[in-house]
C-alpha cells in the first residue's frame, strides 16, 4: 500500500521538446510521458486506472496548465 496523497494523476507543465510533452505521475510514480490527451488516459489504464475523468480534480492535478495546454 502507498503512502500518496493527493490526487492519483499529475500532469507536469509542458516540457519543450520535439515534440513537446508532459511527465505524468500515477499515485507518486513517474508513468511516463504523455503527447495529449489520449496518452494520459492510456498511462492511466496501463497503471490499473479504469475511471479517468481528465476534468475532475479528485482525479488529475494538471500542473502548468489544463488539459488543452501541449505547446510551450
Amino acid at each position: 500500500m502507498s503512502d500518496y496523497a493527493g490526487p492519483p494523476i499529475v500532469v507536469s507543465a509542458v516540457t519543450p521538446g520535439d515534440p513537446p510533452f508532459r511527465i505524468v505521475q500515477i499515485r507518486g510514480m513517474t508513468a511516463g510521458t504523455a503527447h495529449d490527451m489520449i496518452d494520459v488516459i492510456r498511462l492511466a489504464h496501463e497503471s490499473g486506472l479504469t475511471h479517468v475523468d481528465l476534468d475532475d480534480p479528485s482525479i488529475v492535478r494538471w500542473v502548468g496548465g489544463g488539459k488543452y495546454k501541449w505547446t510551450p
